[in-house]
This record gives structure tokens, C-alpha cells and sequence, in this order.
């Protein structure tokens, strides 16, 4: 695992990659473009979530908190795009998925009897 100083300057390089994301069409393309450039996009939070309502009309769907303080945001769009973003405690947002196809599943309690 690289340490967080390398991996926030391999994302400092990813930003100017972001302007290019401007010209992707399709969410398979966005994750072929984070692949490629070896790790995430990272932004401003808002300019991030306004690029991705604007583009795919993708908006927050779900959120989590993470153990070391990161929020994790899952993204989606009627249309079934759907976008992963994990912003740190220090403010930086990072697409880390994206992807087509998504489908809500109806919540169910497991079936899980300890024994």
C-alpha cells in the first residue's frame, strides 16, 4: 500500500486528467480512465458532484462513514449509471468507481439464527 503522500501526489497528476473527464460519455469510460491513470480523480466535492449531475444527472443515493473518517458516497442516476466517491477527513473527493446498470434491491432481514 503506498503512503498517503504518494497517493495524494499520483491524484494531484489525476486532477488535470479531470478536465478531460469532461469529454467521457460514458461511466465505463470514466472507470477506464481512473484505471488508466492508476488511481482515482480527485476534486472539490462540489465540483465533482456538479460534473456528475450535470453529465449523467447522477445524484448522492447513499452514504457511509468510514473507521478512518472518510465519507463514502454512492451516486446514481434513473438511467442506471452509478458513481463511488470517497471524500478524506481533509477535504479531498476522489471518484473511485463508476459503472452502468445499477438496480436497487428491497432491503430483507437476513436469515441468520446464532447458534
Amino acid at each position: 500500500m503506498k503512503p498517503l503522500t504518494q497517493t495524494l501526489s499520483a491524484s494531484i497528476v489525476a486532477i488535470t486528467a479531470l478536465a478531460a473527464s469532461l469529454s467521457i460519455t460514458t461511466p465505463t469510460q470514466a472507470q477506464q480512465m481512473v484505471q488508466a491513470q492508476g488511481g482515482p480523480i480527485c476534486g472539490s466535492r462540489t465540483s465533482l458532484l456538479g460534473q456528475l449531475q450535470g453529465k449523467y444527472s447522477e445524484m448522492p443515493k447513499s452514504m457511509g462513514l468510514a473507521a478512518n473518517g472518510s465519507v463514502l458516497e454512492i451516486l446514481t442516476a434513473i438511467s442506471g449509471t452509478w458513481t463511488i466517491l470517497l471524500t478524506t477527513p481533509g477535504g479531498i473527493t476522489c471518484l473511485i468507481a463508476a459503472g452502468e446498470h445499477w438496480e436497487e434491491m428491497e432491503q430483507k432481514k437476513a436469515d441468520y439464527t446464532p447458534s
